[in-house]
């Protein structure tokens, strides 16, 4: 069985890398090691093709694209196959495997290309943070409107909910920290439905900016975590330093963000909607402030059209780098061979 996710992202403070966290506990880490992205993906599609019908895989999706991946996580083997490009130079005790070793291809350093990618990535990043400024001022509007009281009994009351007749553990839940998705040369793009579509409680948070829907998330996590429950916490690839969603596994439970980009609703039993802006918002303030909420939408949203249209240009450039790397089916084999005798 696969289960999807991301560590990285292109967000308004760059390139994130949320990795440590979701293989700290792990026995063995392999770093995957060779210039193609393209070579080191199909490998991990192996590994992936080997052990999904007998192990739960977690799949690490690549903020570069649906072409490529990031690694694989197998919990019960207790190991993780990683792309080296995610890997922290400062992580310890990580088998290095140079896959250049086992392929005939002798790629030539394109500098050109390679400072392309660079460029029009960074460029990418600064429309992003752009956005986020212009972003802030939709925030401005709606805070002013706010009934925080309001807003915080529904937090106590919806965390009572979740964790009645619950015990709290004699120990502190472990975060994972990681995006439900991320903008990339595809546009906005997400894995919620995966996410959600196995879990017996989904809760949609509607809202605005401003209305504290991260804020919820966050002091839901914290209490879990205090509680002693494992927590996924997503965070949110625009602004990092913001919450998207929430789930916990060993309550069966999520909560997320289901605002544009990632507006959902809900299609079955034990899916609902909270809605901070109905139930902690002045009435009418979206009427009230029609002209000056459309014009910052607007204003921000072409900043993230932007961001867009440079991620496909350093897209095509990295497919022009990865246009000089070649395998044959029998140094694949042999390398994904390789790595199934390192994983217990």
């Amino acid at each position: 069985m696969r289960n999807y996710y991301y560590v990285t992202a292109n967000t308004a403070e760059g390139f994130i890398n949320l990795l440590p966290s979701n293989i700290n506990h792990l026995q063995q880490i392999i770093s995957l090691n060779h210039p193609s992205q393209t070579v080191k993906t199909k490998i991990l599609k192996d590994i992936i093709t080997k052990y999904e019908s007998t192990c739960e895989v977690e799949v690490l999706k690549s903020a570069l694209g649906e072409r490529y991946l990031d690694g694989v996580v197998i919990r019960e083997k207790s190991i993780a196959i990683l792309n080296r490009s995610i890997v922290p130079n400062d992580m310890s005790e990580v088998t290095e495997l140079d896959l250049i070793q086992y392929t005939q291809d002798t790629p030539v350093k394109n500098a050109e290309l390679e400072e392309k990618f660079i460029h029009h990535t960074e460029n990418a990043y600064k429309h992003l943070q752009t956005g986020l400024r212009i972003h802030d001022d939709l925030e401005e509007i709606y805070i002013k409107e706010m009934d925080f009281k309001k807003a915080d009994a529904i937090v106590d009351s919806f965390i009572q909910s979740v964790l009645h007749g619950q015990p709290k553990k004699n120990r502190d839940g472990h975060e994972y920290h990681r995006f439900f998705g991320t903008t990339t040369v595809d546009g906005p793009v997400n894995v919620i439905p995966h996410i959600t579509e196995k879990l017996s409680r989904v809760f949609y948070i509607k809202g605005r900016a401003g209305t504290g829907k991260s804020t919820f998330m966050k002091k839901v996590a914290s209490t879990c975590i205090e509680y002693g429950y494992d927590t996924e916490i997503h965070h949110c690839s625009f602004d990092p330093n913001s919450i998207d969603m929430v789930l916990v596994p060993a309550l069966d439970f999520c909560m997320f963000d289901s605002t544009d980009p990632h507006e959902f609703f809900p299609t079955r039993e034990g899916e609902e909607i909270i809605d901070l802006y109905k139930e902690a918002v002045t009435p009418g303030t979206d009427e009230k402030f029609t002209d000056e909420i459309n014009k910052v939408n607007d204003h921000y949203k072409s900043y993230m059209k932007e961001s867009v249209i440079e991620l496909k240009k350093a897209g095509e450039y990295l497919e022009a780098l990865e246009q000089q790397f070649s395998y044959t089916k029998q140094e694949r084999k042999e390398i994904s061979n390789l790595i199934e005798r390192q994983i217990q």
